[in-house]
């Protein structure tokens, strides 16, 4: 009989998985445009080029193929031949980075670990769908409720235990499959407070050089989270310093168990709490209460005037309400030598939002709802549906969807009451993958816009379950009168699954808001 001619094992194994997955550094440098690496339980989806405000990064997007979470790896600099890359572990945050939240410090360490990362000139920030420590906007809404309702005496971890969870539920094994797939080897300097990441990556065999705290001053609106996840173990120094005093709810917060919508019973109603929102072109809104308590014995019109003054302008609103434009700088200022002066509390007053949290149980998505203030009989709430985008969260140097947002919510507060409804279908409801290939298409010339890109993709132009938002909506809409905040009168057009909803669900547009030609800073 001839010989054996099989090659060894070893060998038949290595031509087989040669022909099976791409080689390391395999998304750096591919074959085709066409080519998708999949690594352990990670697969490339899409590239494309973020501006941001402190430079260039180049966002690669990865999906996890067994739960299906979004990872995003923002690169800058050379990230393959590198003697050490800077680099984060950031989990998404939407209250802070999207809904301009400030009871948590989650966009603060986002935004100063892209600065740092661009002022080092090599390294990369690994963005992951792990909102409130792994468990989800519902187990963190929930989360939130309860120590709302205690008046910040039991912290978010008491609140996690509460409910049957572990403090963290966070994984990171993708971030091991993202560096061989973009073939990263150098050591990481990791930009946290957190040891835990730390022990995550060295169990992982990532080669460590060091670590660099990001931490920022508290406010009175995550004082109590801060000083929580200093107990906790983080290296956080300024909780135990600070003189800065927690911040008083504007109502109580009464908890409830979770349950389905009588009317609408494909949403089950999980949380309810207050979110303080930054405001918008520093315009602080006061009730009559406390334009009197700040102004009441000192007129407003004597900071008015000079180079250091701290009031721009001011207005009436409807509802016996004010908005005060305040100099940030001058304020700022005067408060070093002024502590007390009651005028310095501007710099901490927030617009009020109620957040309501839903789980939907035929998209297994979460639903996100915001209101403000109280409708009365014959007031017409200002209303939109907003659909977010991820890149959208990231300090970019052009941001139409996030002023869009600002806009929406200045008219909302301005006006007194009102409702917006978040929706997380980016790429018109096709989805952030959908979204990123699109880029990616366009910057490498393979399509001229999104039209073609879609095609390209086998997608309609619009998937949005407009029904489904709506349906949610009109439960926070008793009186079934809106105002209506939309982008421009083409989207009507676009968009007729859109007005076909509100005519379901007996929604009356009494006025549309087209946010085109307005214009909103800060």
């Amino acid at each position: 009989m001839p010989a054996d001619s099989t090659p060894p094992i070893s060998e038949r194994l290595a031509h087989l998985t040669e022909a099976l997955q791409h080689a390391s550094g395999s998304v750096l440098a591919p074959r085709e445009l066409e080519d998708r690496p999949v690594y352990g339980q990670t697969i490339y989806l899409a590239h494309c080029t973020l501006d941001t405000r402190y430079g260039l990064f180049r966002a690669y997007v990865f999906q996890d193929i067994i739960d299906k979470h979004y990872i995003l790896a923002l690169a800058h600099g050379d990230i393959v031949r590198a003697p050490v890359l800077y680099t984060r572990l950031h989990s998404s945050c939407v209250t802070s980075e999207t809904l301009r939240g400030c009871d948590c410090d989650c966009v603060q360490q986002l935004e100063g670990a892209l600065k740092v990362i661009a002022e080092k000139g090599n390294g990369i920030l690994f963005y992951m769908m792990q909102e409130g420590r792994g468990v989800g906007y519902v187990g963190k809404a929930r989360d939130r409720m309860l120590v709302q309702a205690s008046l910040d005496q039991v912290s978010t971890f008491q609140a996690y235990a509460a409910m049957g969870l572990s403090k963290d539920h966070r994984n990171y094994e993708n971030i091991s499959h993202i560096c061989r797939l973009l073939g990263i080897t150098a050591p990481f300097v990791v930009l946290t407070n957190n040891p835990d990441k730390v022990e995550a990556l060295r169990a992982q065999g990532i080669p460590l050089a060091g670590t660099e705290r990001l931490e920022f001053e508290p406010s009175p609106f995550n004082i109590a989270y801060l000083s929580s996840k200093a107990a906790a173990g983080h290296a956080l120094s300024r909780p135990g310093e600070t003189k800065v005093r927690r911040a008083c709810l504007p109502e109580p917060v009464v908890p409830f168990k979770p349950h389905a919508l009588p009317c609408a019973q494909r949403f089950i109603y999980a949380a309810s709490y207050f979110l303080p929102m930054k405001p918008v072109d520093d315009h602080i809104l006061l009730s009559e209460a406390q334009f009197q308590a700040v102004f009441g014995t000192e007129p407003i019109e004597r900071h008015m005037t000079g180079p250091d003054a701290l009031v721009l302008g001011y207005q009436r609103l409807r509802g016996q309400r004010y908005f005060v434009q305040i100099n940030p700088a001058n304020l700022q200022a005067f408060q070093r030598a002024n502590p007390e002066a009651p005028i310095v509390d501007l710099l901490t007053t927030p617009y009020w939002f109620r957040v309501h949290v839903y789980y939907d149980i035929v998209t297994s998505q979460d639903f996100v709802v915001l209101t403000h203030g109280q409708a009365l009989a014959d007031d017409v709430p200002v209303v939109r549906l907003h659909s977010e985008s991820l890149f959208n969260r990231f300090p970019l140097r052009t941001v139409g969807n996030r002023d869009k947002l600002k806009q929406t919510v200045k008219h909302i507060v301005t006006y007194g009451c009102g409702a917006l409804l978040l929706l997380y279908n980016d790429g018109r409801g096709a989805g952030f993958g959908a979204y990123a290939t699109d880029r990616m298409l366009t910057e490498a010339g393979r399509t001229a816009n999104t039209d073609d890109a879609y095609k390209l993709l086998g997608v309609e132009y619009d998937s949005r379950d407009y029904h489904a938002a709506v349906l949610l909506l009109r439960h926070h809409l008793p009186g079934g009168k809106i105002q209506m905040v939309m982008n421009s009168p083409d989207s009507l057009v676009t968009k007729p699954e859109y007005a076909e909803a509100l005519k379901r669900y007996h929604i009356d547009v009494e006025r549309w808001i087209f946010l085109d030609s307005a214009n909103v800073g800060g």
